[in-house]
Parts: C-alpha cells; structure tokens; sequence
C-alpha cells in the first residue's frame, strides 16, 4: 500500500486568526505562571499529604517529571545527577545540599506518592491558561478542540498486564505488549494539549473520548473523525453544553437524511438507532443539527465526496464553506500524536505499574505544553502563526534555556528576549514541490536471531532446560 504526504493537505484551511504581540515581559510572566506554585498548591488533590514536607516536594517531583520527558536521558539517576548540581535549587533551596545519597529511591518513591490527580488538575490548569493567553486561540470565541485516540506500549511488568491487558486480536497466543489507550484533546490554533482521557484496550475511544466532554468547562467546538461521528458523542456534547463537528461515514449520513446524498447543508434530526450505544445519565432524545455534503476536487487526486455535522447554528458566520476549511484542521492532531510518540519519546514506556504509565503520560504531556506555550509566545512576539514554527527547533532552544533557568539567579528577561527571538527563525520551509509517494513499509536489519514469542522468563527456562542437555 502506498500513501503521499501531500495527499493529506487535502484541505487547506485558511488563516483564522491574526496575532497580536506582546511584550518580552508579558510573555515571561506568562510562561512563568503557567504551573504556578500557588494555584497548585491549592488543587484539591495537594491536601492532606505529609510527603510534601520532605526534599521532593510536589512541585519538585512534578519539574523532575517533565524534565525526564525533556531530557534525552529518561532515567531516574539523570534526575539524581542533576538535582546534586542544583538543577531544582530554585524550586527548593539547598536541595543540592541536601541530597547525599546516589540511592535514586528517594525521587522514585516521590513519583510514587504523587497523586494522579495531582498531574491531572496541573494539566487543566495549565490549558486554561494556554487558552487565555491571546484571542488567536480561539476561533469566534471557541476553543477548536480536535479529538483524536492512540496507544502506548508497555512491558507487562508488575500489574500491567492485569491492568492494561495486550490486544488479544493481533497474535492470539503470542500477545506481548501490553497497550495504554490514550485519547487526547488538542487545541487546533495553537498545538497544544487541553485534556486526556486514558483506560485499557478494552474501553473505546468514544467512551474515553465522553469522559473529556463531561468535564470540559470552557466552551469548546469538538472535531473529530468518522471514529468519532456517532450518536453517543453529540449526545454527550449536548449534554455537557458544547457543539461538535464531526465526519460521518456515507452510510451514517444516507441513514441521517433519509434519502440519497445531495450536496448541500441539509436540517436533519439524528434519532439514535437500536445499535448505536448511548452514554449513561445523558437523554436520548434526538438530536438537532446540520448535515454537510460537500464534494472536493483535487489535481491528479479522486473526488472526495465529505459527509460533516455539526450542531452550530445555520448562520453567516457557521456556513458550509467555512465549516469544510475549519474540517481541514482536524489533521494538525494526527501531527500533534506524532510529535508526542516521537519528539517526547512517549510511543513506549519504561514503567512497572500502570498508576505510573498514566504519570509518565500526563507528564509527557506537561512537558510538551511547554515547548508549546514557548511557541505561541515567539509567534506572538513577532506576529506569526504559531503553527509556522519548527516543534523539534523550538523544543531543543527552550531545553537549553530551562537548563540555565533552574540554575540562575539572575534576571532572566534578556535571555528570554534572545530567546524569542532565536524561536521565531525556526520556521518551517515553505516546499514548492510534491514529496514523492513513499512505500508504507519498514526495512529491518538483518539478524542472526529469531523472533521471540512469550515471555522472556519462558524463554530463559527452555534455554536452561536445552543447555543442562548438551
């Protein structure tokens, strides 16, 4: 099977928003308030813990955190190493000092007592702080929020494989890795991640992709694909008071507007059918809304007939043509996981427990909001799209720069300033040719062993069997 890059431009939105700027200063302020130690200290998750009065902190423990995610060196003793040379003495004086021992158990057992709601309310906090930073992340007063689902692999250490359970399906019998579903939130203007729902592989995405949607508190427009244009989905965003603009597969929207398909916006009532799963304490009652039919044409491509609805209102400023472009943004989330599972290193991690994989997630996630406000502040600054920007560029200029920051004591507004500015020539180039269409396959390098099947434990028995026989 063969993809094109360049197929998946299908649709080109255009710019929906134009930058303000604001000041080297106010920038600062912002990207300093972002986890702020007060409002944390604050979340109903940091009360009651007796922890909080040892040498990693809360505030330590979650930096640390986002600092494996950050480093190139994830493990525990690249913590250790840089807490002895001072690396959080801002966030806790004399830490440095204090730390004697080379024992990586005292940072382990801290991410250990952390709670996971802890990282959960840091994580709201700090999007809604993203979201009010500038009006350009909003469209007409909405929050773009695109919903898409992946998976983490796991080794099946600890409670993992009870837990978070391999997909069955793909090698009965030999199953190995044991999968994390995540389904994210994204910000379509500015990248970055508004919430996340996680569970096993047995839960859907749909129904992690509701649990978001209940306890959205913003006003946010949810886009998704054909996985996610079914009934239960607008019947939550009802409920929960937010509108919805989803793709639907030609057979759903035949079914929706009772007849053949017509381009055009199209009032249709949505009742529920015998096999579509409707979400708990939700009503359902039909649902009110707009089918959108509309046929794209595209040089040396086939036409693409799309099927959209949404529940905005049939006006000027929500017309089909806009709402078709507004679509086209739903491909920036496919980015989004990518740079999550490659530039974060997140596709697979190297944890024991499943509490501690859903950590590690929600601090991948922390860390990556981080390179994404330093984005929008240099888009800012200099009156671009934020989304013009290089993420891997940007992520390697503000690695640097929280190195000096957690170990300075002087201002450091000059150095942001400089900062600013070195991010904003990290633009994307501009490509005036096609990419060729590259083969959807891998090249794997030749290996004198075979594959192994089981577990490893299994495996070293029937070695030890084989060699007491020889």
């Amino acid at each position: 099977m063969h993809t094109t890059k360049t197929s998946r431009k299908r649709f080109q939105p255009k710019r929906l928003a134009q930058p303000s700027t604001l000041t080297p200063h106010q920038l600062l302020q912002f990207f300093l308030q972002l986890l702020p130690l007060k409002l944390l200290r604050q979340l109903s998750a940091a009360h009651g813990k007796r922890f909080y009065h040892r040498l990693f902190t809360p505030l330590v423990t979650l930096w640390y955190l986002l600092f494996q995610r950050l480093n190139p060196d994830h493990s525990l003793e690249a913590v250790l190493t840089d807490a002895q040379a001072g690396g959080a003495d801002r966030l806790n004086r004399k830490l440095s000092c204090k730390l004697r021992s080379n024992s990586t158990g005292s940072y382990s057992d801290a991410r250990q007592r952390l709670p996971l709601e802890f990282l959960t309310s840091a994580l709201c906090l700090q999007a809604q702080n993203l979201s009010r930073l500038s009006p350009t992340t909003r469209w007409k007063g909405w929050v773009l929020a695109l919903l898409d689902g992946s998976t983490v692999r796991l080794r099946p250490y600890g409670n993992l494989a009870q837990e978070l359970p391999p997909n069955p399906n793909q090698y009965p019998g030999r199953a190995y890795w044991c999968l994390m579903r995540v389904v994210v939130c994204l910000c379509a203007l500015s990248g970055a991640a508004l919430d996340c729902a996680l569970g096993s592989i047995h839960l859907s995405e749909q129904a992690l992709a509701c649990e978001m949607m209940l306890r959205c508190l913003g006003q946010c427009l949810f886009i998704g694909d054909s996985n996610f244009g079914v009934f239960r989905i607008v019947q939550t965003a009802r409920h929960a008071g937010q509108q919805v603009l989803v793709r639907l597969t030609k057979r759903r929207a035949r079914k929706i507007l009772g007849r053949s398909l017509v381009q055009g916006d199209h009032a249709v009532l949505w009742k529920p059918s015998r096999k579509d799963q409707l979400q708990p304490a939700c009503s359902p009652e039909p649902l009110e809304g707009r089918l959108l039919i509309q046929s794209l044409r595209r040089k040396g491509f086939r036409p693409l007939q799309l099927c959209l609805f949404t529940t905005l209102p049939s006006t000027a400023d929500y017309a089909l043509m806009e709402l078709v472009r507004l679509y086209g943004l739903r491909w920036h989330a496919e980015l989004n996981l990518r740079y999550l599972k490659d530039q974060m290193d997140l596709a697979q991690l190297d944890v024991r427990s499943a509490a501690m994989a859903r950590k590690e997630w929600l601090a991948g996630l922390l860390a990556y909001n981080l390179i994404r406000a330093a984005q929008l502040c240099a888009a800012l600054h200099q009156k671009l799209d934020p989304l013009a920007l290089s993420f891997s560029s940007v992520r390697r200029r503000l690695e640097q720069w929280l190195k000096d920051f957690a170990r300075t004591q002087t201002p450091l507004l000059d150095s942001w300033a400089k900062l600013l500015e070195c991010m904003a020539r990290c633009r994307l180039p501009r490509r005036t040719q096609a990419r060729p269409n590259e083969p959807r396959a891998q090249r794997h390098l030749r290996s004198p062993y075979k594959l192994l099947y089981g577990s490893r434990a299994t495996a070293r028995r029937h070695l030890k069997k084989y060699a007491s026989k020889s």
